[in-house]
C-alpha cells in the first residue's frame, strides 16, 4: 500500500480517503485484515481542490476505485465487496441470522459516528450560529448508542459470536472516532468494558496503523 495526495495515472485499485474519516478507517482495516493491496489516495472533501466528486457524486469518502476506473462508495458497500473477494478471514458470516446480527452492529456503530460527526460539524460553525440544542441531541444519540453497544456485548470478548468480525471493526472505528473528536465525553469512564475492549483490539496492526490523524 502506498500513500499519495491526489495520485493518478496508475491502474492499481485505489482507496480515496481522508486520514480522519472513521468510515475510511473501516475500509482500510478490512483491506488490511483481508490482505488486499491497494493504493491509498489522500483527498479531503472539504478542500477547494478536492477530486472526490469526480469519483463519488455525493462528494464523500471513502471511495473504492477499480482498475478500470469504476467506483464503489459508502463504506458498508465497499467492505462487503472486499470481504467477498478474498477468502482470507471472512468478516461477515454466511449464516443469515449471524450475518444480519453483524450488519446490525455495523449500523449501530455507523449511527454513533454519524451523530458524533454532526455534533462536531455544528461546533465548527461560528459561535453565534451554533445550536447547542442540536449538539446536545446528537451527543445524546451517541451516549444512547454506546449504552446499547455495551449492554449487547456484555462481558464477551467480541461483538458477535466468538470471533473477530466486521462488527468489531465498525465498533472499534466508532470508539476511535470518539477518542479522536470528543475526548471530553469521557466514554471510557461510563463504559469501562468498551474501554478495555477498544484497548485490546488496538493491539491489532490493522487498528494501530489506521489511528485517525489530522
Amino acid at each position: 500500500m502506498t500513500n499519495s495526495k491526489k495520485a493518478a495515472g496508475t491502474h492499481k485499485m485505489k482507496l480515496i480517503a481522508s486520514l480522519t474519516s472513521p468510515f475510511a478507517r473501516k475500509v482500510r482495516i478490512v483491506a488490511a485484515e483481508k490482505h488486499i493491496e491497494y493504493e491509498l489516495v489522500i483527498d479531503v472533501p472539504w478542500e477547494a481542490d478536492t477530486k472526490v466528486p469526480e469519483y463519488n457524486p455525493l462528494g464523500k469518502v471513502p471511495v473504492w476505485v477499480f482498475e478500470d476506473g469504476k467506483t464503489l462508495f459508502d463504506s458498508r458497500v465497499i467492505v462487503e465487496y472486499l470481504d467477498s473477494v478474498s477468502p482470507v478471514g471472512h468478516l461477515i458470516p454466511t449464516d443469515p441470522r449471524a450475518r444480519i446480527a453483524v450488519k446490525r452492529c455495523e449500523a449501530l456503530a455507523d449511527g454513533i459516528i454519524d451523530a458524533a460527526a454532526l455534533a462536531f460539524l455544528e461546533r465548527k460553525r461560528p459561535e453565534g450560529q451554533q445550536s447547542q440544542e442540536w449538539i446536545t441531541r446528537q451527543l445524546g444519540k451517541v451516549e444512547a448508542g454506546l449504552a446499547v453497544m455495551s449492554a449487547e456485548m456484555g462481558m464477551n470478548n467480541w461483538c458477535q459470536g466468538d470471533s473477530f468480525t466486521l462488527a468489531d471493526i465498525a465498533t472499534g472505528c466508532a470508539l476511535g472516532y470518539l477518542d479522536f473528536r470528543f475526548p471530553e465525553l469521557d466514554w471510557r469512564r461510563s463504559q469501562p468494558h468498551l474501554s478495555e475492549y477498544y484497548d485490546r483490539i488496538m493491539l491489532r496492526p490493522s487498528f494501530r496503523d489506521t489511528v485517525p490523524v489530522g
